[in-house]
């Protein structure tokens, strides 16, 4: 069943048509995360300018905070890296605006938290990101009762998706979907990312159920870390997300003193490759 105002403020159509063709190649999507400014900005911009290469369908960009609450120790300390580089919301949307110089087809989501939204003040924020070619945004801590906070979204022509945890019962799932648009984060596990992987069992009962209240498409993430999990997630849904399981493989390419060594971007890349490659192979 369709819910209309799931619809409503949908976004400029980049991760619509994404998911749209893959649908009609009869695949799901991979989306690889990296956090901005992670462990520098060069080296973070080297392997987001290579995911789509890598085969990345979608992608999310972590936006650096210092507390962000719904993560694990891996998204943690990567965070950390970023902010002792330099990193903020702003250097984000300017590593999007650079990716875009050479990339106007792959979807880019940024996942981050309110408060830097907050602080860079949301009507400023909602503008730069989607002049700097931002598709979607995911507000880890914004319940749906503040969803208003972030009107000026879909007023740029930003996607709003939103988490949908385990834990979200049959009377709730309208209001945490109302007014969303770009496609539905259904978080596998009850917890923080990075700490266990997902149940198929599991996935298999909650993904009819959600499909039953929305026509939007599915991704699959928080424990989803190797290439036949992903490819069970994407099965079972429209799309995998792996994120501490790439970022784990940056952390242990660092040197001593957590600077980038001559073969990070390609550690990363190349486990993005296994990645993709069984999600195609289904």
């Amino acid at each position: 069943m369709t819910q209309p105002a799931a619809q409503a403020g949908a976004g400029r159509g980049r991760i619509a048509a994404r998911f749209a063709k893959l649908k009609a190649e009869g695949r799901g999507a991979l989306m690889p995360f990296l956090e901005a400014w992670d462990p520098d900005r060069e080296t973070s911009m080297a392997i987001l300018r290579g995911m789509p290469g890598a085969g990345a369908d979608l992608i999310e960009v972590g936006v650096p905070f210092s507390d962000p609450m719904a993560d694990g120790p891996t998204v943690q300390l990567a965070g950390q890296r970023a902010l002792k580089a330099g990193g903020s919301l702003a250097g984000a949307i300017g590593m999007v605006r650079e990716f875009r110089e050479a990339d106007d087809a792959t979807p880019v989501v940024l996942m981050g938290y309110f408060n830097p939204i907050m602080s860079y003040g949301v009507e400023r924020f909602c503008a730069d990101a989607a002049a700097a070619g931002v598709d979607g945004l995911i507000v880890v801590d914004l319940p749906p009762e503040e969803a208003d906070a972030m009107a000026s979204a879909a007023t740029h022509g930003l996607d709003m998706i939103r988490l949908v945890a385990p834990t979200t019962d049959d009377k709730r799932l309208p209001m945490v979907l109302n007014g969303i648009s770009g496609f539905i984060y259904y978080v596998a596990i009850a917890g923080i990312t990075g700490t266990r992987s997902a149940e198929s069992s599991a996935l298999a009962e909650a993904i009819p159920r959600l499909r039953k209240h929305t026509d939007l498409p599915i991704a699959i993430g928080f424990g989803v870390r190797t290439p036949e999990q992903a490819a069970e997630a994407a099965r079972i849904a429209d799309g995998a997300v792996v994120a501490s399981a790439l970022i784990d493989t940056l952390a242990k390419s660092l040197d001593d003193q957590g600077r980038a060594a001559p073969d990070t971007v390609s550690r990363v890349l190349d486990q993005v490759r296994d990645l993709a490659k069984a999600v195609r192979a289904g």
